[in-house]
């Protein structure tokens, strides 16, 4: 059974099958060819039930509100109240973009949209400014990885359907990693502009400059208090704040900051209901996938393997570290939580780990997988910024930021207080 279910999954993959449809398809296979007692419209019932959790309605306004607040502007207004801070540093716009993409995250809940919101602007600026055009579009590509671990993210709504924990309290985890990989970012970028000739142009900032582009930023900066303040609040349940946080987009866009036309409607919709419905196949999919495992007691039997090796749950997180890192530079995010949730928690779980901390241990490593080839989504997007760098040059000028990625990762991973810290203090399970 084991040996159809992943077989089949494999040379699927392999032969350039999508993943909904590999995964799918390997759980139909291995139910007519491994002998499990099973009804195909069972199958397709499963499949509906996978995509119809209300929690996962989220997924969809996070995108369209990721994808409002792009073409609407906003993200520029949060660059320029950012830029306030760091302009007079050498180095500066490096910085700039880290934290923008920091901000941003807490918005879109999506790598390649906050790669794409702050990267298209900030990328040309540096360049402009001494910054060499590889530089740039790495540290565009890297902090574009934020998108998926500060809250909301389409990753962690994902694991907590298929683990069955408070979406509100993973995003809670979130905090913590995000400001720690933005700081060693920001600690390679300032190694970086040590040894490189980087000119500081910018003026002083006056006071007026400043309140001009404070009131001129503050509906783009409420919109994260919008978000995550009604959730912790109990206002209203993650799914209703993206709806809110959708209608608050348009607002903005169209008649606040008047860069939505109603001609972009439709594409916005159109590029919302791709990544959605390809994010809920891939969900409704692993459904039907994680049924063929249970009825083969096939996480019984990877949990009964791992632990006759040990039983040290240090030893497990970092064996579990490797394989999502590996998984990652194949797969993408919700893929590979998919894949890998209803497997590996129970493991980790077994020897003591906090699922909560299982969920952002996995978020940051398929964060990292945003920016290692061959399937970096980030780094495919910063490619398409560029007419004259290659993915490869791109790769290359990442691998700093992914070997302090790492050693965040590392340190998320043994330290539980960085994403802990929080869920502790609020007493939020």
């Amino acid at each position: 059974m084991v040996l159809w279910l992943f077989g089949t999954f494999c040379v699927l993959l392999l032969i350039g099958t999508p993943i909904a449809a590999s995964l799918g398809l390997a759980a139909v296979v291995t139910i007519i060819m491994g002998g499990i007692r099973m009804n195909m419209v069972v199958v397709a019932q499963t499949l509906f039930a996978g995509m119809t959790s209300y929690q996962l309605m989220a997924i969809p306004l996070f995108i369209l509100c990721g994808n409002l607040m792009g073409d609407g502007g906003l993200s520029k207004k949060l660059v320029d109240f950012i830029n306030l801070f760091f302009r007079r540093f050498k180095g500066g716009m490096a910085y700039v973009t880290i934290a923008a993409s920091a901000f941003f995250a807490a918005i879109s809940g999506s790598s390649p949209a906050t790669t794409a919101a702050i990267g298209g602007i900030m990328a040309p600026e540096m360049q402009k400014n001494g910054y060499d055009e590889d530089f740039s579009l790495a540290t565009a590509a890297a902090a574009g990885t934020l998108g998926q671990i500060i809250p909301p993210s389409v990753g962690m709504v994902s694991y907590a359907v298929l683990a069955e924990v408070s979406v509100g309290t993973l995003f809670l985890t979130g905090f913590g990693p995000g400001l720690l990989m933005a700081v060693l970012m920001m600690a390679y970028a300032h190694m970086y502009v040590k040894n490189h000739d980087i000119t500081v142009t910018a003026e002083k900032v006056t006071a007026k400059e400043a309140i001009a582009t404070f009131f001129g930023s503050i509906w783009a900066l409420i919109m994260p208090l919008i978000i995550l303040g009604g959730i912790y609040s109990g206002i209203f349940t993650p799914t209703e704040s993206g709806a809110i946080a959708c209608v608050y987009g348009l607002v903005c866009g169209k008649w606040i900051y008047k860069n939505l036309k109603w001609s972009d409607i439709p594409r916005i919709l159109v590029n919302t209901a791709v990544g959605a419905g390809t994010i809920m196949l891939i969900l409704g999919s692993v459904q039907c996938f994680s049924v063929v495992l249970t009825r083969g007691h096939i996480p019984q039997l990877v949990a009964d393997a791992m632990l006759s090796v040990t039983t040290n749950k240090y030893i497990l997180l970092l064996l579990f570290n490797i394989l999502l890192l590996f998984a990652g530079m194949f797969l993408n995010a919700v893929s590979a939580i998919a894949l890998f949730t209803p497997i590996l928690l129970p493991v980790l779980k077994s020897v003591g780990v906090d699922p909560y901390l299982v969920g952002i241990v996995m978020i940051v490593n398929l964060g990292i997988g945003m920016i290692t080839p061959p399937v970096g989504n980030c780094l495919y997007v910063a490619c398409g910024m560029s007419k004259n760098m290659s993915f490869e040059q791109i790769s290359k000028a990442c691998m700093p930021y992914i070997i302090a990625l790492t050693i965040a990762l590392l340190l998320i991973t043994y330290v539980e207080p960085i994403a802990m810290g929080l869920v502790w203090l609020l007493g939020a399970k």
